[in-house]
């Protein structure tokens, strides 16, 4: 496991995540079967090599991508391809920086699932992710995670 903690601005998952955060990030070497389609992810930023965004995995290869744009063509996402979405509604794509306005994303571009937000001493919790992989990070979080040593090292 590695322990990220970095401030990360991310307006796109509002309200899990709320900037800044520090967050528990399980490290992935990003095979399809480690993340699931509705997990929060961390990955380069595809306009900001040098950044980190955080936004949810909603789509792998083989999805079909279908716009709410009629003008805009379907399509399916290749190998090794994943669509990322901001959970804040209120945005536009312009300003959610997501697959809307970038593409499809490469999965080697992930760093890992987020599976704990911590923003303040009193402001913490687990990070709603998919069933599948909250139920394979319960024992990371039950063993690893040490909440009061977070806040030590970050003053809060």
């Amino acid at each position: 496991m590695q322990r990220m903690k970095e401030n990360i601005y991310s307006v796109g998952i509002k309200p899990l995540i709320i900037s800044p955060y520090i967050g528990v990030v399980y490290a992935l070497n990003c095979f399809n079967r480690e993340l699931f389609v509705g997990d929060i992810v961390l990955l380069k930023d595809p306009e900001k090599s040098d950044d980190l965004i955080v936004r949810r995995l909603a789509a792998v290869q083989g999805y079909e991508m279908v716009s709410t744009d009629e003008k805009d063509e379907p399509f399916v996402l290749d190998k090794d391809e994943c669509w990322v979405t901001a959970d804040n509604q209120e945005l536009k794509a312009k300003e959610a920086r997501d697959s809307r306005l970038f593409g499809p994303v490469p999965m080697t571009d992930i760093v890992g699932r987020v599976i704990y937000s911590l923003r303040t001493a009193v402001d913490h919790g687990p990070v709603d992710n998919s069933r599948v992989a909250m139920f394979q990070d319960l024992p990371v979080l039950a063993v690893e995670l040490d909440v009061e040593e977070m806040v030590k090292n970050n003053k809060m």
